[in-house]
């Protein structure tokens, strides 16, 4: 089992080291550092280069989106998920513009966060479904041609198996809802995604769902 490296940004020493001793207690988890402000992750990040980041949203100096314009170069290497106590719906785009693999609350259960590490950790990307919610909400309301891209709406070859899948898909459903939704074997859903993809070219279940809102490919849930 590799150990995936974190460094911890977060203005409050009470809850790094309550998130050090936390992460810490798991056998693959080693915390590589702590900033206390932005000035610190930015340079902690640089010098240390660790799998993840992870950033408090509100910090001195500088905040957690303007450490993310500051460590650019570094995001292929360094992953970063955002805590935060709450999100605005444009935040949330803007974090994903710059690199952000994962949103986590700050009052989320113990076992959120450290899922959210390994599956960040692994190349994906963390969304919950009110995360996820949030982004398709956002899309809407921030592209103004939406209703124009969905009236002139791309089939890409899709099946209506598959395009009731994307829906559930955008709607932020596990692939274990999405087979208990449609009575089908998690395997079957598999397949249709990996077909979802190939045809839309997509990589990822954001992707997918950014992609199905610019293309109007997304029914209501």
């Amino acid at each position: 089992m590799s150990t995936i490296r974190i460094l911890i940004a977060d203005d409050h020493a009470l809850f790094r080291d309550g998130l050090r001793m936390l992460l810490e207690a798991e056998r693959d988890f080693q915390v590589v550092g702590e900033a206390a402000d932005g000035d610190q992750a930015v340079k902690l990040a640089r010098r240390l280069k660790p799998d993840i980041l992870l950033l408090d949203q509100e910090m001195p100096r500088l905040r957690g989106l303007d450490v993310l314009r500051e460590i650019s170069s570094l995001l292929d290497s360094v992953r970063t998920i955002l805590l935060t106590a709450s999100i605005e719906k444009k935040q949330i785009l803007e974090a994903l513009q710059l690199g952000v693999r994962g949103f986590v609350l700050k009052e989320s259960a113990t076992e959120v966060l450290l899922k959210s590490i390994r599956t960040v950790s692994g190349g994906q990307y963390w969304i919950g479904r009110e995360s996820v919610g949030d982004v398709v909400e956002a899309l809407h309301s921030l592209t103004p041609s939406f209703r124009d891209e969905k009236a002139k709406q791309k089939p890409f070859g899709l099946t209506p198996r598959e395009l009731e899948v994307i829906s559930t898909v955008v709607a932020g459903y596990s692939n274990k809802e999405i087979a208990q939704k449609f009575s089908l074997s998690e395997d079957t859903i598999k397949h249709h995604l990996t077909n979802i993809f190939n045809k839309l070219g997509v990589s990822n279940r954001l992707e997918l769902a950014v992609a199905a809102i610019h293309h109007g490919l997304a029914g209501e849930q």
